[in-house]
């Protein structure tokens, strides 16, 4: 009897928490203890994990927004499911209801959009003479300068008695530019129109079955963390934590982008500028893209003011304008609703989306924070990753 209660005694049981995990308990495996081979190891591992994320971008970049699209309509299924609606039904309704959103959308600004394609062709050919009236005022300059020069030239010759050079024959080579093949560039973007397209609709069917699965992936991870009730306990809390994070993450974007687009809305509309709804609403879109999508906002609707009122002060104005709004929207409110939910540190937030922009490009920099913020949760719960924890954290 005493051999088997000193057996039961020795024993751990599943609500011990091993000595790994304790939070008092050392590390018995830290990084100022890893060897040379273990550091290598490590690096290689790292190179060939961005190789890969590098090689099938494509596949990773429909995964992810797969998976964020699904955390956030998932509150609605949720809803649905509380008041009596089977889950499969719930998640047909919130995708088709998605759909009817964008199509009505789209429907209510056709016509705008359709008024801006229309003045693509004006709006090239006065850009051109803008252009064409610059540079003949560069090469008047350059005339200028050169004439003075040779003036100058001139005079310190007679000056010193001495005959001026004589003029040199400069031969000029004109190397003519590939001509502009419309052909060419309508089957370029074409294909990536479809290409774009495919992937959106793979983003759908992704997105649906998410939400159709519900926690069955959250239960097949809590087992696959081993039977011991601690780590099933750390593992369900991370997966909630993640829940968190990225529902309150996309929240703040929706918020953040409906207020640019309404105030970009308001401002357009008050200076007058045709189609405001159209260039409100690709304001909000790019929005979504950190500081590059507000760059481009303002130089395409800089543009289309100087289209509209052909002066350069109401091109820089309304320009200009833009990018304050865009500028006020993400320092103040999306920087606050950002510490409040994520209580992220600045420049990991900012070295995340040049690494990411790196490697994917545009969509990096929509999925870097989305990323870092699953990388951040992670990190909070396990023990030896508590220095990138550290590292992301305000």
């Amino acid at each position: 009897m005493t051999a088997i209660a000193t057996a039961e005694t020795a024993a751990p049981t599943d609500h011990q928490v091993p000595l790994a995990l304790s939070p008092t308990a050392p590390s018995s495996v830290g990084p100022e203890r890893l060897s040379g081979r273990d550091k290598a190891l490590f690096i290689l591992a790292a190179i060939a994990v961005v190789f890969a994320l590098k090689w099938a971008q494509s596949f990773f970049v429909t995964l992810l927004l797969g998976i964020l699209f699904a955390y956030t309509l998932n509150r609605l299924v949720v809803w649905l499911e509380l008041i009596r609606i089977p889950r499969a039904a719930g998640t047909s309704i919130v995708m088709v209801g998605v759909l009817c959103a964008i199509a009505l959308g789209t429907n209510s600004l056709s016509g705008q959009i359709q008024t801006i394609l229309d003045q693509v062709p004006e709006a090239v050919n006065k850009l051109s003479i803008g252009v064409a009236k610059m540079r003949r005022g560069e090469t008047s300059t350059m005339q200028k300068m050169q004439t003075a020069a040779s003036e100058i030239e001139k005079a310190t010759s007679e000056a010193t008695g001495l005959a001026p050079p004589p003029k040199q024959r400069v031969t000029r080579v004109v190397i003519d530019p590939p001509g502009f093949k419309l052909g060419s560039f309508l089957l370029a973007n074409s294909m990536s129109a479809g290409a774009l397209i495919g992937q959106a609709t793979m983003v759908f069917f992704l997105t649906f079955f998410f939400l159709l699965s519900g926690d069955i992936y959250k239960r097949k991870l809590v087992r696959l963390a081993g039977p011991s009730l601690s780590h099933r306990k750390i593992t369900v809390r991370i997966l909630e934590d993640i829940n968190d994070s990225i529902q309150n993450y996309m929240f703040m974007l929706l918020v953040t982008n409906l207020l640019v687009a309404l105030l970009t809305w308001i401002t357009l509309s008050w200076f007058g500028l045709e189609n405001a709804g159209a260039w409100a609403v690709a304001a909000g879109l790019l929005h979504l893209i950190p500081y590059l999508g507000s760059v481009v906002t303002a130089v395409v609707i800089g543009m289309a003011a100087f289209v509209q009122f052909d002066t350069l002060s109401m091109m820089l104005l309304m320009g200009g304008t833009s990018l304050v709004i865009a500028t006020v929207v993400g320092y103040f409110v999306t920087t606050w609703m950002t510490g409040r939910s994520a209580k992220m540190n600045t420049a990991a937030v900012f070295v995340s989306l040049l690494f990411w922009a790196w490697l994917w490009g545009v969509w990096g920099m929509l999925l870097s924070i989305p990323i870092i913020v699953i990388v951040k949760v992670v990190a909070q719960h396990v023990e030896h990753f508590s220095p990138v924890a550290e590292l992301l954290g305000d």
